[in-house]
């Protein structure tokens, strides 16, 4: 939970603000979430309530467990479904099942550096960030060649 020079880890934040919450000291602190595909790819799983926290022992180390919740914040009541799901953002399960299918190589060149999720048919011409199969794992190069054309 601390560094040798007694100040908190990152993970002895997190267990702090979850034991504050519980003992109603506070709101539950807001975290971005992030799931790892592979090594150095994540993925941007949006924002959680942190709830609760505690440790557990595997094995020959102790590891932080955290209860989160997602947290709808921000999303106003009766606003247009439809509106709200039109967004640039690509769900996490989108790019894990694009990233799978492409087999973590960009289309064009087989690249595995500097990835990108591309719309197929472009976000600004009307593309869904929802379905897999209008995402496409670009490396950097092509992906800027292509720009929003429908090449």
């Amino acid at each position: 939970m601390f560094k040798k020079s007694g100040t908190p880890t990152e993970n002895g934040k997190f267990f702090a603000a979850a034991k504050n919450y519980k003992e109603g000291k506070r709101k539950p602190a807001k975290i971005k979430v992030y799931r790892k595909i592979r090594p150095g790819v994540w993925v941007d799983m949006g924002f959680y309530n942190l709830l609760d926290a505690y440790k557990r022992s595997e094995g020959k180390r102790e590891v932080f467990k955290f209860l989160l919740q997602p947290t709808f914040e921000g999303i106003e009541e009766g606003a247009d479904y439809e509106d709200l799901l039109h967004n640039r953002t690509i769900p996490g399960e989108i790019q894990r099942e694009v990233y799978e299918r492409d087999k973590g190589k960009c289309v064009e060149c087989g690249s595995q550096e500097n990835l990108h999720f591309d719309h197929i048919l472009p976000f600004s011409k009307g593309g869904s960030s929802k379905t897999s199969s209008n995402i496409q794992l670009l490396c950097a190069k092509h992906n800027l060649q292509k720009g929003a054309k429908l090449v």
